[in-house]
C-alpha cells in the first residue's frame, strides 16, 4: 500500500473547502466577490499541492503549460469586454472538457494494464468531456455570429441524434467488458465529438443561457470522472461541485423559461425572420424623441429599468448607471427588473450592472417586480425583447408561449430603447412594441442615454 502523502491531502482538503465556500458566496450578488477570491485561493492551493506532489516527471512541459496559459487568461481578462463573457465562458468550457479528453487517452493508452479497473470513470470522462468540447464551441460560434443563431434542423433530426447517442453508450458499456479494443475507444471518442455538435446546433439563441449552464455541468462531470480516474480526490470533489452546481442551475433557468430540459434539447424554439417593416406599416408604432423620453420621466414617481443583450453590446451599462443617479436626485424612485435569462449567459445582467456599481438593493428579480408592474409609471426597456414578449403569456402559438416574463406591457407607459424593429435573438416578433401604451426611441442604446442625461443636465 502507497504511504500517504499527508501534506499533500491536507492541502486538498483545505482547496475543497475553499471551493464550497466559493460557491456558496457566489449565491448572493453581495458576497460574489468574496466567493470568487475563495475559489482562486482553493484553485491556487490545489495547483501547487499537485506541483509538489512529488509524482512530476518532467517540469519543461508544466512551466510552459503554465507560462502560456496564464499568458492567455491574463490577456482575456483585460482585453475582453463584458459584453463577451458568455463567449469567454463557453470557449472556457470547451478548454476544460478538452484538457479531461486529453488527459483521459493519455491515461488509457499510458496505463493499459489498469484499463479494467479505470474503464467506467475513463469512458465516462471522455465521452462527456468530448461532447461538450464541440457543444461549447459550438455555443461559442452561435454566441459570436459565426454560426447562425436560429435553430438548425432537418427532418428526422432527433431520431439521428438520439440513435448516435445510445450507439455511443453502447460503446462505452462494450469498454467496460473489452476495455483493449483500441479502435472502439477512440471511435466512441469521435462520435461523442460528433453528438457535441449536434447537441447544440438545433438549439436557438434564446435558448444560450441554458446550455452554458448545461455545458457547465457536463465539464464538472467529465472533471469528476478524471478524478477517480487518476485517482485525485481534490478533482473529484471540484468536478462534482461544478457538475451538480451546473446541472442545477440548468433546471432553474428551464424553470425561468417554463421549458424542460427535451423540450430545450429538442425543441428548436424560434420562428423563422419576419418582415417588421410590412408589419409595422400594417400595425403603427408610436415613436418618442429624447425631449418626449425626459418629460415622461420627469412626471414620473416609479420607473423600472428593464436591461437586456441590446444594452450589453451599446455597453450602455454605465449611462445607465448615470441616468438612474440623475432621476433618483429629482426625487424618483428607480429599480432594475432582472429576467434570469435576459442576455447570453446566467446572471448577465447582474454582472454588467455591478460592474456600473448599481446598487444591489436596486435590482429585481422578475417575481418580485411583476405583481406590482402596473403602478410603474415608466417601464423602460433597453436592449431587451424576449424576455418582455408578452406573447409568452397571451399566445399560445407562439413558439415561447409559457415562458414567464417581465409584464412590462401592464405598465402605464413602457419606452422602448432599441436600434431597429427588428426581433430578438429568438427570431419571434413582439406584440409589446405595437401596444397603445409603448412608445418607441430608436438609437444605440449608449448614444441615446447619454443624449437623454444631457437633456436632464440642461435643465
Amino acid at each position: 500500500m502507497a504511504a500517504i502523502n499527508y501534506p499533500l491531502e491536507i492541502t486538498y482538503i483545505i482547496a475543497s473547502v475553499l471551493f464550497i465556500l466559493g460557491l456558496k458566496g457566489l449565491s448572493h450578488p453581495e458576497s460574489a466577490r468574496r466567493g470568487m477570491h475563495y475559489a482562486e485561493i482553493g484553485m491556487f492551493l490545489a495547483v501547487v499541492g499537485t506541483l509538489l506532489s512529488g509524482e512530476i516527471v518532467s517540469w519543461e512541459w508544466i512551466v510552459s503549460g503554465i507560462v502560456i496559459g496564464s499568458a492567455i487568461g491574463t490577456a482575456m481578462a483585460i482585453f475582453m469586454p463584458m459584453t463577451a463573457m458568455p463567449q469567454r465562458i463557453a470557449i472556457s468550457h470547451a478548454f476544460g472538457a478538452l484538457a479531461a479528453v486529453l488527459v483521459g487517452v493519455n491515461e488509457y493508452l499510458v496505463h493499459t494494464e489498469r484499463a479494467y479497473s479505470i474503464m467506467p470513470a475513463l469512458g465516462f470522462e471522455v465521452l462527456f468531456g468530448a461532447l461538450t468540447v464541440t457543444g461549447s464551441l459550438m455555443a461559442f460560434g452561435k454566441l459570436q455570429d459565426l454560426i447562425p443563431g436560429v435553430p438548425l434542423t432537418y427532418k428526422g433530426q432527433n431520431v439521428v441524434n438520439i440513435l448516435l447517442f445510445f450507439i455511443t453508450v453502447g460503446m462505452f458499456v462494450y469498454l467496460i467488458f473489452y476495455p483493449a479494443d483500441t479502435a472502439v475507444f477512440f471511435t466512441m471518442i469521435a462520435l461523442s465529438f460528433v453528438i457535441g455538435v449536434f447537441l447544440v446546433l438545433p438549439i436557438g439563441g434564446a435558448d444560450m443561457p441554458v446550455v452554458l449552464s448545461l455545458m457547465n455541468s457536463y465539464a464538472g462531470l467529465a472533471a469528476a470522472a478524471t478524478g477517480f480516474a487518476i485517482n485525485n480526490k481534490v478533482l473529484i470533489i471540484a468536478g462534482s461541485l461544478d457538475g451538480s452546481s451546473g446541472f442545477i442551475l440548468s433546471i432553474i433557468m428551464s424553470k425561468a423559461m417554463n421549458r424542460s430540459f427535451a423540450n430545450i434539447l429538442f425543441g428548436a424554439v424560434g420562428s423563422p425572420k419576419v418582415d417588421m417593416a410590412k408589419l409595422a406599416e400594417q400595425r403603427p408604432i408610436n415613436r418618442f424623441t429624447i425631449e418626449d423620453t425626459k418629460f415622461a420621466l420627469e412626471q414620473a414617481e416609479r420607473v423600472v429599468i428593464v436591461p437586456g443583450y441590446g444594452m450589453a453590446v451599446a455597453q450602455a451599462q454605465y449611462a445607465v448607471r448615470e441616468l438612474s443617479e440623475v432621476l433618483e436626485k429629482r426625487g424618483i424612485k428607480v429599480e432594475f427588473a432582472i429576467h434570469p435569462v435576459a442576455g447570453r449567459m446566467p446572471g448577465h445582467m447582474n454582472v454588467l450592472l455591478a460592474e456600473a456599481n448599481i446598487s444591489y438593493d436596486q435590482l429585481l428579480e422578475m417575481d418580485v417586480v411583476n405583481p406590482t408592474m402596473d403602478t410603474v409609471d415608466v417601464c423602460m426597456v433597453i436592449g431587451a425583447n424576449d424576455v418582455v414578449n408578452p406573447a409568452a403569456r397571451t399566445e399560445k402559438s407562439s413558439p415561447i408561449y409559457g415562458m414567464p416574463i417581465i409584464n412590462a406591457d401592464k405598465a402605464r407607459m413602457v419606452i422602448v430603447l432599441k436600434r431597429s424593429m427588428a426581433t430578438g435573438f429568438a427570431g419571434i416578433e413582439n406584440p409589446l412594441f405595437y401596444e397603445s401604451n409603448t412608445k418607441m426611441l430608436f438609437g444605440d442604446a449608449k448614444n441615446v442615454l447619454q443624449e437623454l442625461i444631457a437633456e436632464f443636465k440642461k435643465g
